[in-house]
């Protein structure tokens, strides 16, 4: 009981300090945030860094994004609840257990098979329900579950991937990092008829999205 005490006071300071004293506003991000244990989702001897200001390696050179960056990206998504979601880039699970508290059903896609195995045994560990993580090239998208009312991008791009343009709902949007190997910007793609509005928001650095649409395994823009 000590430790989980411990570690609530974690994620509160985690809210207050580095949330709430930026720009994360939105009150059911917080929440999600503050509610859905990080020190689950790194590597047992990490533990004690899971609610500091940083990304966190979680293995076959993938990181955990830091809490911020989190709730940024989940709050540009501007959720109300009954969304579908696509999160593309399961990673750890993280980013798809905050997106479970925000929309009404969530798709997690993963390259990885050994990450989506782990991610999806964490996931039912803690009670999520709502979060079907699939094997797959992300930078496709998943046509099956299409369209999505938002889809979230883990990992960066040379540019928005057309296949998860084309996935979004009529007013849906895409938060990706578009930009070059060394460093992108957050866009926020929204879909409006036929074409998108794009906005860009902050300066970030994610680990390629390798895939068909996205980063060769050399990273090549493809």
């Amino acid at each position: 009981m000590a430790e989980a005490d411990a570690f609530q006071g974690e994620r509160s300071r985690m809210v207050d300090e580095q949330l709430r004293r930026r720009d994360i506003f939105d009150r059911r991000v917080l929440e999600a945030m503050r509610s859905v244990p990080r020190h689950r989702f790194v590597p047992e001897d990490l533990d004690h860094l899971a609610y500091s200001d940083a990304p966190l390696p979680i293995g076959h050179r993938q990181t955990i994004s830091q809490p911020y960056i989190v709730a940024l990206m989940s709050q540009m998504l501007r959720l109300r609840g009954p969304e579908k979601v696509l999160d593309v880039g399961t990673g750890s699970g993280y980013q798809a257990a905050i997106l479970a508290r925000l929309a009404q059903r969530v798709i997690s896609l993963e390259r990885i098979p050994e990450l989506a195995e782990g991610a999806r045994a964490l996931l039912a560990d803690i009670g999520v329900e709502n979060v079907e993580v699939c094997v797959a090239d992300g930078s496709s998208g998943w046509p099956p579950e299409a369209p999505y009312g938002a889809i979230l991008v883990a990992a960066s791009a040379p540019r928005a991937p057309r296949p998860l343009l084309e996935q979004l709902a009529e007013g849906g949007r895409l938060v990706i990092p578009v930009g070059g190997v060394e460093g992108q910007i957050l866009e926020r793609w929204t879909r409006r008829g036929d074409g998108w509005d794009c906005e860009q928001a902050a300066p970030v650095s994610f680990v390629p999205l390798v895939g068909e649409f996205g980063w060769s395994a050399d990273l090549r823009s493809l």
